[in-house]
């Protein structure tokens, strides 16, 4: 979002400063506000503000962008910083044997997802005892309470698994009385299903608020949310069965929000401030803000820590590309992924960016020493940038960060960071759930124009990865798909495209080990990546992910302890 000033009614409780005297703890009050009085619309749409408040008060221990949690536990991230002892919570998930239940960054996120809910579960509140008649957008608020509920509930879901559910009809003790078993692993994403449902059919087609969530947000996360319930799993988090019918409605889903989105023409748009208005591939987005009236604005401090360490920025370079990552952007002669052989050698630095050939998307999401730093031929990106570089190597994180020169950056000593917009779904993820639910119903040769249009838009986006003598950043060859022609079109083929597509389109997106274990194979890849990157990073050799335990994050101690025991822990944990 540019420089726009958003004003949000906000409910607060002021305070004030008192003497401690025995004449202050016997004052009757003057006057006490009934429930009624706080039953009015204006209430109501502070406390709705209050929720979607809520999608930006991220932080860096515990990012609303997913990266720990999804990039750092998939191969495709290392956690970066000053060493593995810099927030060694995330430097625990990342190598999975260390992790524990009580590592207090993962207890974090769950409470901060579950402040999520319980913003929304007040609205709701209020929302419901109030009449259409004195509260025309009514039925809309509801709607947009329950999509950002069932937003934190898919999260919690993909982390935890076994979650308890809690809406606006939970008070009081009875808050101690839900179990996160109370309901199967089918019955929560029924849950999560039907808020979105509601949502899809009671919100408008479009918003003139662009923070709120539209009936096609709405439809694009409910298919989300029927494509992860399709990869039925058992008690141990194995893969039992895919459900084709479940396949099927995330077509029909996908299907009616394709006309209102498209790609934008070149992929480094989405990862530019200066696009978020009027993007067209943006479904749904956390909004962010500079100048606008409040000291720092609402920057996305969920990433601050992700910025490499020159001047113009100083600290702290988290959030660092794998080898592997970089290494799976080679193409081979055809200009298609090295499905077998692309981590047979490393790329590292200068003639190795031209000796071999890429995927462009490369260039777009890994800042390489010598090439240019976001888009900018005179502002090169430098080995002396980087941190730990004995550890972690010299590449850094390009899509999330922002030039220094753009308006929306501002410096928060000693961090910074900037107001673009945090994308929580964009319409190529939409467009790739359809493909993958294709060529699981066996119908991939409806899923190739697919994968071809993401394929096709990714090599027309040369236009900004040039050299200062207009030379480009890297040696590009890519192809789309030609059955007969550079590629066998099977059902097996068509899968391993698909999972290969996804990890360069959404690389370094928060979504890649929600993609393994959906997939059923994150053991096998994870272990296996170790065992490849261990001899390039030595700290990996105490990586170690266990089937059946590690695909999810065990219920925080904390949370069980609160609960007094009646919180279930997690399979293998």
């Amino acid at each position: 979002m540019k420089n726009k000033t958003i004003k949000i009614l906000a409910i607060v409780t002021a305070g004030f400063l008192i003497s401690c005297s025995d004449s202050f703890l016997e004052m009757t009050p003057k006057s006490i506000i009934s429930n009624d009085q706080l039953l009015t619309p204006e209430n109501a749409e502070g406390m709705v503000m209050a929720a979607y408040a809520e999608l930006g008060n991220d932080h860096y221990t515990a990012p609303n962008s997913l990266w720990p949690y999804a990039d750092n536990t998939s191969g495709d991230s290392y956690k970066g910083g000053g060493g593995t002892g810099d927030i060694w919570e995330f430097n625990f998930m990342e190598l999975f044997a260390f992790n524990t239940t009580d590592n207090p960054l993962v207890d974090q996120k769950w409470y901060r997802l579950y402040v999520g809910v319980g913003r929304a579960n007040e609205a709701l509140k209020v929302i419901n005892q109030l009449s259409v008649e004195d509260y025309p957008e009514k039925t809309e608020r509801e709607a947009e309470m329950r999509f950002l509920r069932a937003h934190h509930y898919f999260i919690l879901k993909t982390m935890f698994k076994y979650i308890p559910w809690i809406d606006e009809t939970v008070v009081g003790e009875a808050y101690g009385e839900v179990s996160n078993r109370e309901f199967s692993d089918q019955e929560l994403w029924d849950k999560i299903a039907a808020e979105f449902a509601f949502a899809a059919s009671n919100l408008p087609e479009t918003q003139s608020d662009k923070g709120r969530p539209n009936t096609y947000a709405a439809k694009a996360y409910l298919a989300k949310t029927k494509l992860y319930q399709a990869y039925e799993q058992g008690d141990d988090n194995s893969v039992t069965g895919i459900n084709s019918s479940k396949l099927q409605e995330v077509v029909s889903l996908v299907d009616e929000v394709s006309a209102q989105y498209s790609l934008f023409t070149d992929f480094g748009y989405n990862f530019l401030w200066s696009h978020d208005d009027g993007s067209t591939e943006s479904v749904f987005s956390i909004q962010r803000s500079v100048d606008d009236g409040t000291p720092k604005g609402r920057l996305d401090w969920g990433n601050m820590l992700n910025y490499p360490m020159n001047p113009e920025y100083g600290c702290c370079w988290f959030h660092i590309p794998t080898q592997n990552l970089v290494n799976s952007f080679k193409t081979d002669e055809k200009g298609l992924p090295q499905f077998d052989t692309f981590n047979d050698s490393d790329v590292l630095e200068g003639a190795d960016f031209y000796n071999n050939s890429f995927d462009v998307r490369l260039d777009h999401t890994v800042a390489i020493p010598g090439h240019p730093w976001k888009y900018d031929p005179n502002f090169i990106y430098q080995k002396d940038w980087a941190r730990a570089t004995q550890i972690y190597g010299h590449f850094s994180s390009l899509k999330e960060n922002q030039s220094p020169n753009c308006a929306c950056f501002q410096k928060v000593p000693p961090f910074m960071a900037s107001s673009k917009n945090t994308d929580i779904i964009r319409f190529a993820d939409v467009l790739l759930w359809k493909a993958e639910a294709l060529i699981e119903l066996g119908r991939q040769d409806e899923a190739l124009p697919i994968i071809n249009e993401i394929r096709q838009r990714a090599i027309n986006s040369t236009g900004m990865l040039k050299m200062n003598d207009g030379t480009p950043s890297s040696n590009y060859r890519m192809d789309i798909y030609k059955p007969g022609e550079n590629c066998d079109w099977t059902q097996e083929f068509a899968r391993q495209a698909l999972r290969w597509e996804r990890r360069l389109e959404l690389a370094m997106e928060g979504i890649r080990f929600y993609d393994l274990v959906r997939w059923g194979i994150a053991g096998d890849y994870i272990n296996s990546y170790f065992a490849e990157e261990k001899t390039k990073r030595e700290y990996l050799k105490d990586g170690q992910f266990t089937e059946g335990k590690h695909e999810y994050f065990a219920i925080p101690q904390n949370q069980i302890d609160f609960s007094k025991g009646l919180y279930q822990q997690n399979h293998g944990w």
